[in-house]
C-alpha cells in the first residue's frame, strides 16, 4: 500500500470498500473456524435479541434477502440451532425460534466476534473505535 498514490489513499468509497473487504476476510475466517457464517450470526442475534419471528420478520430484522434467508434457516435448523413451528395466527407461515443449542452457539459466536473485532480494529484507540462505529451508523442508517 505504500506505493498507492496519496489521492487514492483519500477516496472515501475506495477506503470503505477496502475496509469492508478486510472485515469480511477476518470475520469469514473466524466464523469458519467455528463452522459458522456471518449470516448465521445475524439470524441468531436477531432471534436472541428480539425473540421468535416469521421468515419475513427475520429478513427485515437482519437485512438478509428472503430467498437467501431460507438457506440460512435450513442450515441452522439442520444443526439444531433454530426450530420452525407453525404460526398459530397463520398456519401458512412458520415462526423461527432459537433452541438451547442456538443460544449456546450465539454465545460462542459473540465471543469470537469480539476477538475478531480486536484484530480488525487493533490500530485504533478505544475512542477512535467508538467514533468509527458512530460514523458508520450514520452512513448506513441515516435518519
Amino acid at each position: 500500500m505504500e506505493k498507492t498514490p496519496a489521492r487514492l489513499r483519500r477516496v472515501p468509497s475506495r477506503l470503505l470498500g477496502l475496509a469492508a473487504a478486510q472485515a469480511d476476510r477476518v470475520v469469514n475466517s473466524g466464523f469458519a473456524e467455528l463452522d459458522a457464517r456471518k449470516w448465521h450470526y445475524s439470524a441468531l442475534v436477531a432471534l436472541h435479541d428480539s425473540g421468535p419471528a416469521s421468515q419475513a420478520e427475520l429478513s427485515d430484522r437482519t437485512g438478509i434477502y428472503r430467498s437467501d434467508l431460507v438457506a440460512v434457516i435450513n442450515e441452522l435448523a439442520e444443526r439444531g440451532l433454530v426450530e420452525r413451528t407453525p404460526d398459530p395466527d397463520d398456519r401458512r407461515r412458520n415462526v423461527i425460534s432459537l433452541t438451547e443449542a442456538g443460544r449456546e452457539q450465539f454465545v460462542r459466536l459473540e465471543a469470537a466476534l469480539v476477538a475478531m473485532h480486536e484484530e480488525l480494529l487493533a490500530p485504533l484507540t478505544e475512542a477512535e473505535r467508538e467514533q468509527l462505529i458512530d460514523l458508520l451508523v450514520k452512513l448506513v442508517f441515516p435518519q
